[in-house]
């Protein structure tokens, strides 16, 4: 949801893609709705009534992953009392969603390849391969690219993936869909017989100014919990969790520290100002050698601001 340009160039790609039978790869970071966007290219595709399967590859055991994916046969391994269908053609002609692909192992990831690259999957304790119809929309919150360069992911199945790629912008880089955003969970989580509170203009305020690290998911669980423990018809800054509350204050803080190159520059313009621009006086009131305040004034680039420095001088003696 939202109006933002960046969001609306996703969705328009999300409803070109649809049409097609194409692999996606969805990148973003957590809490961006990759999934929500995998779910939103199968439902407008002409396959929507087809199952849709979400795999978390990220929660799958190292030593049953081929089993959940490709199948396995009775007897395949210790535990394998009858056969099973794996997951990828369990879904038919539907859509197989795998969440945080980059969480395979290099051998699943080959085995994946080849099952992508032939449209075959050969169950685990089988030689006979099987076909498979299923759509593949892959998801990560890694750079791909960059883990094939430190060979941690295999360069053929990036390639083999990134027929279309997705990425979703953070929710930092979007905050004009906020207010948009938060009137759709209040009014999805808001206790309608109750009344639904409003936003009381501080917390709107902090909403805007926080930099949601967990991008639009810690924004929907931080009005869960303001709902929560509200107690009147508006939603108060004491309602938010404390990191948002803080979060401004320590943005304010640090745009009140001064750059060390800023404060050494203000030192040394100012004692030159007191010693008249003797910089060996100058170099004495600052604890320092002259041929330190010498470097300095050259590194900060204040050998060519001694002339308007004099002038300064000048002036404030007039």
């Amino acid at each position: 949801m939202g109006r933002s340009p960046d969001l609306l160039k996703v969705l328009r790609l999300v409803r070109k893609v649809a049409c097609h039978r194409h692999p996606v790869l969805i990148m973003g970071e957590t809490g961006t709705g990759k999934e929500l966007v995998a779910r939103a290219i199968h439902t407008q595709s002409p396959l929507k009534d087809k199952p849709f399967i979400p795999i978390d590859c990220g929660a799958l055991s190292p030593y049953l992953v081929e089993s959940e994916l490709f199948g396995h046969t009775r007897g395949a391994f210790t535990g394998a009392f009858q056969a099973r269908t794996g997951l990828l053609a369990a879904a038919g002609r539907g859509t197989v969603f795998l969440d945080e692909v980059a969480e395979l192992t290099l051998t699943v990831q080959s085995k994946l390849f080849r099952a992508l690259q032939e449209y075959e999957i050969r169950p685990v304790g089988s030689n006979a391969p099987r076909y498979f119809e299923a759509r593949i929309i892959a998801a990560t919150t890694l750079d791909l690219e960059e883990a094939v360069n430190r060979d941690v992911f295999r360069k053929e199945l990036y390639f083999r993936l990134n027929v279309i790629t997705v990425k979703l912008p953070p929710l930092r880089e979007r905050t004009n869909d906020i207010p948009v955003l938060v009137e759709h969970f209040l009014e999805v989580h808001g206790d309608r017989e109750r009344g639904v509170p409003k936003l009381s203009p501080e917390v709107g305020e902090l909403l805007m100014d926080y930099h949601w690290p967990g991008n639009v998911r810690e924004l929907e669980n931080c009005i869960k919990r303001a709902l929560v423990v509200c107690s009147g018809p508006l939603i108060k800054a004491s309602d938010l969790p404390p990191n948002i509350r803080m979060g401004s204050e320590h943005r304010d803080a640090e745009h009140r520290v001064t750059p060390l190159k800023e404060l050494e520059q203000r030192a040394i313009m100012n004692a030159l100002r007191v010693t008249r621009g003797d910089c060996v006086r100058a170099a004495k009131l600052l604890g320092i050698g002259k041929t330190t305040i010498y470097r300095k004034i050259k590194e900060l680039g204040l050998a060519n601001g001694l002339s308007p420095l004099s002038n300064d001088l000048r002036k404030e003696n007039s």
